[in-house]
This record gives C-alpha cells, structure tokens and sequence, in this order.
C-alpha cells in the first residue's frame, strides 16, 4: 500500500469537507440561528487532520496510486466523512445519541434518504441544509467533488474514481481525469439549478426549493418536511420533482454526448431504452392496480399521478413520497421491490444494482444457455453495440451474488434483537443497500428507522455504504493483501 499518496489525496478530501461545513454555518447567520458551535468544532477538527497532509512529500513511486489505492482512498474517505460529519447532528442536539447521528449522515453522504427522525420540521434550518447537502454531495460522489477542484491530479487518481463511480464499466469523457469531473459537476450543477428554478415557479419557499432541490439532485430523498413532497399539495411541485428524478437516473455519459452534438448516439443507448420502458411500463401497470383495488384514488389521472411520482422515487432509489403506499395492493408493492432492486442507470447519481448489470445478467445467461445446445458455436455478448469482455461479465456475476448476500445477512442480523416484522426488516435492508431510503410497513414513508437498536442501525450503516460504493471497495479494505507493498 502506497500510504503517503493515500494520505495526500484522503487530507484534500477532509479538507474538502471542511469547506463545505461553512455553507450550513452561512445559513445559520442567514436565519439567526445558535448553531456555530455544532459546525466549527467538526470545521477546526477537519483542518485539524487534513492540513498536515499537504506537507507529506511523495515522489516517483510514492506518487503513484493503483487499484488497491483506489478502493483504500474511496472507503478511508467515505468512513471519515461520515464519522466526521455526524457531528453537528450531535452539537446541536438534533440526534444526541451518536450511532443515530452517524446513520442519518451515512445515509446522507450514500443518498439513501433513510431516517431516524419523526419531526424534521423542528430541526434548526442549518442542520436541514447540512442534511440535504450530504445527498447532494454524496450523489455524483466525493472524490468527485475534490478532483473537480483540485489544481493537480494524480496519474492514477482513475483508479479512485473507478472504485467510487457507479456501474460496471467506468471510464474518462475526457483525456484528463480533473476535465472528467468538472463537467461532470458542471452538468450536475446546471441540474440542480434548473430544478430549484422551477420549483421557486410553483411557489415553493426558497429554503425548501434549495433543499429540495439537493436531495433530488443527489437522488438522496431527505425533505424538509415531515409528510415529504405530499406537504405541499401541489400537482405542478410533484411533476417538476417527477421529471427531475428521472433526469438524475440517466446516465451523466449521455448528457456529454448529447452536448458534445452526439445527441443520436445518446438515444440509441441501450440501458436508456430499457430503463425508459421499465418506468413506462410500471406506471401503467400500478396506475391500473390502484386505479381499481383503491377506493381513495376515484379517478384514472389521480391514479396516473400517484404512480408515476412513486415508481420514479423508487426506481431512481430517491425515496420521496407523495402518498402512504404502504396500503396498495401487493401487485403494486412486488413492482415497487423490483424497481428497489434494479435502481437506475450506470452513470447516475441513482443506487440499485443498475439497469446494465441486469442486462448484462441477462445476455450473458442468454448466451450461456445457447452454449449449453450449440458447444462449439461462438457467442459474444454486446451491450451499446459493443463486446462485453469476459472479466466485466464475471465481475458482474460476482457483484451480484454478494449484493443478495449482503442483503439476506443484513436481513438476519437486525433480526435478532426483534425489532420488526419479517416484510418491515426486508425492506429496510433492501432499501439500505439499494440506497433508496423508505420500505415497507414499520420503515415505510410515513414511518422512520429510530426504532431500531443502535446495533441495527450499524449493521444497516454499513449496508448503507456496501449499497453506494458497490461493494468492493469495502470488501478489499478488509482484506490483508490490499496493505502490501
């Protein structure tokens, strides 16, 4: 393990992260409140930790960053940031008891949206906005953010993007890697911007626009508001927010390609055909379901409306609710799993195992079962018109045996203590580990997760993390081969 370029890279992330603590501490001047302390201590101590890393003097091979740096920056920084930045919840006694604090910022930072909090709305509005600001942050990644501002790159910093990106193949837009990250950032900002512009149209308040806004950007789900965007009432809010989250669930490559004027390359894309028809058809199919099993929905534009907010919050795994779901049919609640599960678009700010892995899951079995009739015929697998290689099909095959493993031990382990039915710790591990924020029953969205213990809630943590930083990078932290030189 090269630890100094390590080093130098996870002090410019904590530092990083510093900055970001002053915009929350901006709000509080803004709204009066006495909440600087619950900022500047985590700011100070930030410093504090990342500062001295500027000073470590790496040359030649002490520079260089490979793969097992990669993954060690990714998960060393993630687990920082969060221990680090659970602690305003903490000061400003917000959520006193830490484990709490600390998932409510896991979930933040892996834009699960999950929450121990039954009244948001009492919190103090700088700790509202720290809360959206991990979604927003944590959605296009980390080591994102801080490549988009560093004045100087690593040869080998792609290895730490590959290991934080999402999907199953992760490559550069751009010749340099720092290009890469600032226009990813330049999209997602223009994004984020565009949203809160539109929402401000509807009449929403300006501090619930930018927060909105964040944790929609983000895919992330945390609201302001206790009964989330069904607070506001308001057809035109749910649409805009409707239409947002599925513009956070493409695939970011596909905006560059529609910028850079290959716009008929962009809607030829495979996993983009196949994610549109997935939600077309789930909403049709849950708006009839609802339409004639649900006696409060009287109409078949209000059952349209519902299911299409719904199945857009789940599948892009933001987790915002317009209505209780929890009453639907099961018809309804089996297509909300499966969306749960499958998630969004390699490339987006969305969790879930992603649109391509299946695809791939299923070409690649498609073709193996071909061989099994035909053993001498030659079968390639192609996905956007190009061969899959035979290790991105392997790594495929293995991300998604772990990903149910992860998910069926969760689902024991926060068992144990008896919190909840069966379906209720289902869901919530399901929904850990596709970063998507409510479940069903006891976690569903007009519920919280603060009724479980706070070993339960280190266990969903974790999940939480697997979820968003897919897997391996955790995996290898914990393995010895990963600290050799």
């Amino acid at each position: 393990m090269n630890w100094k370029a390590v080093a130098k890279i996870l002090g410019k992330i904590l530092i990083a992260e510093a900055v970001m603590l002053l915009l929350p501490l901006v709000v509080a001047a803004y709204y009066g409140e006495h909440t600087y302390s619950s900022f500047l201590i985590p700011f100070f101590a930030l410093l504090a930790l990342g500062v001295p890393t500027l000073f470590i003097k790496a040359e030649g091979e002490d520079k260089k960053i490979y793969a097992k740096e990669g993954f060690a920056i990714v998960a060393f920084a993630w687990l920082a940031l969060a221990a680090i930045g659970a602690i305003p919840f903490v000061l400003s006694k917000a959520i006193p008891n830490y484990a709490s604090a600390l998932f409510e910022t896991i979930s933040g930072f892996t834009t699960t949206g999950a929450s121990v909090l039954s009244d948001v709305e009492s919190l103090p509005k700088s700790i509202l906005f720290w809360r959206s600001f991990t979604n927003w942050i944590g959605g296009m990644g980390v080591l994102v953010f801080v490549l988009a501002i560093l004045p100087k790159e690593n040869s080998g910093i792609i290895h730490a993007f590959r290991a934080e990106a999402t999907g199953p193949n992760v490559g550069k837009l751009t010749s340099k890697m720092g290009r890469t990250a600032r226009i990813l950032y330049a999209i997602y900002i223009f994004f984020t911007l565009l949203e809160m512009l539109f929402l401000l149209c509807g009449n929403m308040p300006i501090f619930d626009a930018v927060t909105t806004s964040l944790a929609n950007a983000g895919t992330g789900g945390f609201s302001v508001k206790n009964a989330s965007i069904a607070s506001y009432n308001s057809l035109y809010i749910e649409m805009v927010v409707t239409v947002f989250m599925f513009i956070f669930s493409v695939n970011f490559n596909l905006y560059f390609l529609i910028l850079t004027g290959h716009a008929a390359k962009a809607l030829k894309s495979e996993e983009a055909l196949a994610f549109t028809a997935m939600v077309i058809i789930s909403i049709l199919a849950v708006a009839a379901n609802i339409y004639y099993s649900v006696d409060s929905i009287r109409n078949f534009g209000s059952a349209m409306r519902y299911s299409s907010f719904q199945v857009l919050s789940l599948s892009s795994t933001t987790g915002f609710s317009s209505i209780d779901y929890n009453s639907w049919p099961t018809f309804s609640k089996g297509i909300f799993l499966f969306l749960m599960m499958t998630g969004g678009m390699a490339g987006s700010t969305a969790g879930g195992i992603k649109m391509s892995r299946l695809m791939i899951l299923g070409k690649s079995t498609h073709a193996d079962l071909k061989k099994m009739v035909h053993p001498r015929q030659i079968i390639t697998v192609k996905m956007e018109g190009e061969t899959v290689q035979q290790n991105t099909i392997d790594n495929v095959r293995v991300f998604f045996v772990i990903w149910v493993a992860i998910l069926i031990s969760c689902t024991l382990l926060i068992s144990i203590e008896k919190t909840g039915d069966f379906f209720t710790n289902f869901s919530a591990s399901l929904s850990c580990v596709s970063n998507i924020g409510p479940g069903f029953d006891g976690v569903g969205p007009a519920a919280n997760f603060n009724a479980y213990t706070s070993f339960s809630k280190c266990v969903l943590s974790l999940e939480m993390l697997f979820g968003r930083l897919e897997i391996f990078p955790l995996i290898l932290l914990f393995s010895p081969s990963t600290y050799r030189k």
